[in-house]
């Protein structure tokens, strides 16, 4: 942790596990640093960055203003699956908001994660920003062998892919506007609308038409090679993806079996990347029914299936 902080310090990029997805971590206050970043991923210049800090008193340092409901969202989950947007300080410079007010912060629930976000604020710096370790676009990675697939070739020699198995929630976390006097939903995640409106009281509101940009929010996103569908009528060849009561159409591959709507979210990504190393086509994939998580990965499949 010491070499990969160091390195952070310096400029250097740390690609890290977290319980959602790989993160591709560099200094949030290094401007250079932080473009590096959005080089290797391809990443447009207007999309903004989620810093990771250890503490939800880190807070202070990054936001101007924090709304009580806000504080009560920390208290129930974090560290967890959920990014809030707040009004931004002086500290949380235009590079990292991608010229916005505001700004997105996570505490990671990952011992490898926080383990390095405490050293490095042991070292002197005060947050981590870092997207999904992915080119723009791209399907999101759970375990290092993915990262290394996929951005290895853009890396310097001297970053570092920490190791921290697979990712146990396996979907981005929740992104919740909390820069209003009540909190809506701009990205959907494990930390659903029904948690959020038990820990503040508050009814989530729909979405604005004019709303932030946040990551994951173009329509075409976290998408393999092949091409998605959502269909349960897969043909011969093609890849099938779907809880495992559901039975595999004659000659579909097979690309997982999940038990529970967690086991989906969990093996969504790892099974789409498998598609592109077994050179299939198509994917066709049987959305799960129901709320909560199930409301997310539909949300995922979805902009995996959408054209352009």
């Amino acid at each position: 942790m010491q070499e990969a902080a160091r390195l952070l310090l310096k400029g250097g990029l740390v690609a890290f596990p977290t319980e959602t997805v790989y993160g591709l971590g560099a200094d949030a206050e290094n401007p250079f640093a932080v473009s590096t970043i959005y080089n290797v991923k391809n990443r447009p210049a207007d999309h903004p960055v989620i810093i990771h800090i250890a503490d939800s008193k880190d807070v202070l340092f990054w936001a101007r203003s924090t709304p009580e409901y806000a504080h009560a969202l920390m208290r129930d989950y974090w560290p967890g699956p959920m990014t809030l947007i707040l009004s931004r300080s002086p500290n949380a410079k235009s590079f990292i908001t991608g010229g916005q007010d505001s700004v997105g912060l996570r505490v990671p629930n990952h011992p490898i994660a926080l383990g390095l976000i405490l050293e490095f604020q042991k070292q002197g710096g005060h947050g981590l920003a870092a997207p999904s370790a992915n080119r723009y676009g791209a399907v999101s990675p759970t375990t290092k062998a993915a990262v290394e697939l996929e951005l290895r070739e853009y890396l310097a020699p001297t970053d570092l892919i920490l190791e921290g198995g697979l990712s146990q929630v396996g979907i981005e976390s929740t992104i919740i506007d909390c820069t209003g006097s009540s909190p809506i939903i701009l990205r959907p995640g494990a930390i659903s609308a029904e948690m959020i409106e038990i820990s503040t009281g508050i009814v989530v509101t729909e979405p604005p038409e004019q709303r932030l940009r946040v990551s994951g929010s173009h329509k075409r996103h976290y998408s393999p090679k092949a091409r998605v569908l959502i269909d349960k009528d897969a043909l011969f060849g093609e890849g099938f993806i779907a809880l495992s009561d559901v039975p595999t159409p004659f000659g579909a591959i097979r690309l997982c079996e999940p038990k529970t709507i967690e086991d989906y979210a969990r093996e969504l990504y790892v099974s789409l990347r498998k598609a592109d190393e077994l050179e299939l086509k198509v994917v066709r994939i049987v959305q799960p029914l129901g709320d909560g998580l199930a409301i997310a990965l539909r949300d995922r499949i979805a902009r995996s299936a959408a054209k352009g």
